[in-house]
């Protein structure tokens, strides 16, 4: 029976140290994937969502545009925010801060455009009546929920991919394999949003 010696015994430990350090890698790589595609996953939700707004615009604006003498400006300024959320597109969005800022801006703009045109309806009573109207206005109002529910998945989901890439070994293995995984964008509030609205009575 033949005994291993010293010189046997540091290639059998050198060996042991980088299976260890490469099962470590590999583990922590797979790890960094399944957040990256859960962060990718979420955003696609955020992205169905704004679509499902989008495609209720050109129904809401035929509907409204019915109501004799509605305000001409306020159905432009809708249309006009729908063109422009179609206009922002980055194949890197969510890595990238000026698009995904950009991206927000649009969508932002769509949604305060949109509440306009329902404020406005008010003064509609026949418009408001109607239940093609009613029916649009309570799509749209479930819809801005789950958009505030979906950005606050994304959120989460691109706070784990954060954490887990900025920790320690991590780290090392995101920085390793460099545009692979690079930090995600968070949703912020609209600016002025801390400020609670004065009601005048």
């Amino acid at each position: 029976m033949r005994t291993i010696g010293r010189t046997g015994l540091v290639a059998i430990t050198i060996a042991a140290v980088f299976l260890v350090l490469g099962g470590s890698c590999v583990a922590t790589y797979n790890r960094l994937v399944r957040l990256d595609q859960a962060a990718q996953a979420q955003w696609a939700q955020v992205e169905n969502v704004y679509q499902r707004r989008a495609d209720l615009v050109p129904n809401l604006v035929a509907t409204v545009k019915g109501a004799a003498a509605f305000e001409r400006e306020t159905i432009t300024a809708v249309t006009d925010a729908r063109s422009r959320v179609g206009q922002v597109a980055a194949p890197d969005i969510t890595t990238n801060p000026e698009a995904f800022r950009a991206n927000q801006q649009a969508q932002d703009a769509l949604g305060g455009a949109l509440s306009r045109l329902l404020v406005v309806a008010e003064a509609y009573p026949n418009l408001t009546a109607t239940q093609a109207f009613r029916d649009l206005q309570a799509q749209l109002e479930g819809t801005e929920n789950r958009i505030a529910v979906e950005r606050m998945r994304y959120n989460e989901a691109a706070r784990d991919f954060n954490a887990a890439r900025a920790s320690f070994p991590t780290s090392i293995v995101a920085g390793m394999f460099g545009r692979r995984f690079v930090e995600k964008q968070f949703f912020t509030a609209k600016p002025g949003s801390e400020t609670p609205p004065q009601v005048r009575f």
